[in-house]
């Protein structure tokens, strides 16, 4: 008997979509993109994507559009379907989720009401030192807004919140459930809303309480409103970790910022972070966004296609399978920029992890404090502005 080859298999993911009309906010962002670009890539019968798009910095919401569709990353999704293809296949809705009412149109609110089967909602700032109000106004009542325009929707099939796995930091073990957000989400909003910008600083610190940043407390009020919002619609929680650049598909290595290990590398690979204070043995959760793109739509398809609607949240972490040192990381990074030297480098690649704090204080200011200074001084001489 023949064995049956992999690409006769039925992909019933992607039947999950098929015929699809789906809305994703965040769509501009490193997740969202790699999403988007997934489903034109392996789903090619959805019926339409949606992308719920802002204008930023004077470009309007198309030619934002048009700048994603020009990375890399939609270069392979091109050859197989034609630039013109792709176009058609997305429609940019003109919005903004941390505006009251999203910042849609009646008539384009009308039209998602009417079409719209699947929600992926991702929009958010995930700076961890964005100021608490428009962390609060984008991350929980942008999340407010649109599970109520959820509950409008006629032909809902899922709400999908991208969380973080970060949320709940209290819990030791992070399980598969929901947990009471920190503060009431509904107060939280209207207290920054009519609360002006420096009161609201003012009492950060207070309205924090046990967690660390405004990032992980936000997240957590939104996990909380969607959490109530459950009983109303088809609504799920994931809870993604870390996320990194690509590992396979379709671009390896690909991305579009430094947040997490990337700008950690790249400054060591400048040369400009020279000490740290960190356990090197330790490691941190890391998922490839490639990888969390396929647990998103693996999830969708085990909401929707398997109708197992018990499991309402989901943990897409590495957790100790793949465990990835921070010593591990520098080692890597270094053998990489020894091959590939970085543009504009002011030192030799070095520097390491210190465990000891008055170590680490000492290199800082050998190597950290001094240089710039004197470099600064440099500067000062020279006639330009100091960069410290």
């Amino acid at each position: 008997m023949a064995e049956s080859k992999t690409e006769d298999i039925p992909d019933r993911i992607a039947e999950t979509f098929e015929g699809q009309n789906i809305l994703i906010t965040g769509g501009t962002g490193f997740l969202g993109k790699v999403v988007i670009e997934k489903l034109l890539r392996c789903v090619q019968n959805t019926k339409q994507i949606y992308m719920l798009i802002r204008t930023k910095k004077e470009k309007d919401p198309k030619h934002r559009l048009e700048e994603i569709f020009n990375s890399p990353l939609f270069e392979k999704v091109k050859r197989q379907r034609g630039a013109e293809v792709l176009k058609k296949s997305v429609t940019v809705v003109s919005g903004d989720v941390s505006l009251p009412g999203l910042g849609i149109s009646s008539e384009d609110r009308k039209m998602l009401c009417e079409k719209i089967n699947i929600v992926y909602h991702a929009a958010a700032t995930v700076r961890f030192d964005e100021l608490l109000k428009k962390a609060v106004l984008l991350n929980t009542r942008g999340t407010k807004q649109m599970l109520e325009l959820a509950k409008e929707m006629k032909h809902l099939k899922l709400f999908a919140h991208i969380s973080t796995a970060y949320c709940h930091l209290e819990e030791k073990i992070l399980r598969e459930k929901p947990y009471p957000p920190p503060a009431d989400p509904h107060k939280i909003i209207k207290c920054v809303e009519w609360m002006d910008d420096d009161v609201v600083e003012a009492m950060t610190d207070k309205i924090l309480g046990h967690l660390p940043n405004t990032y992980a407390f936000t997240k957590a009020l939104s996990e909380g409103l969607v959490e109530e919002a459950m009983p109303h619609i088809p609504a799920i929680i994931l809870r993604p970790s870390i996320v990194i650049p690509i590992w396979k598909e379709p671009v390896p290595g690909w991305t579009d910022n430094i947040n997490g290990p990337t700008g950690l590398l790249i400054g060591a690979g400048k040369g400009v972070i020279r000490t740290m204070y960190c356990n090197d043995s330790s490691y941190a959760d890391y998922l490839p966004v490639d990888i969390a793109v396929n647990a998103i739509l693996a999830s969708s398809w085990n909401f929707i296609y398997c109708k197992d609607h018990e499991k309402r949240v989901y943990n897409l972490t590495s957790s100790s399978e793949f465990k990835v040192s921070w010593a591990e990381i520098i080692a890597r990074g270094r053998k990489i920029t020894e091959k590939v030297p970085l543009n504009g480098v002011v030192w030799y690649p070095g520097g390491s992890m210190k465990k000891s704090r008055l170590m680490h204080n000492i290199c800082v200011l050998l190597f950290h404090m001094i240089p710039a200074y004197l470099i600064d001084g440099l500067i000062f001489l020279a006639g330009y502005k100091p960069m410290t």
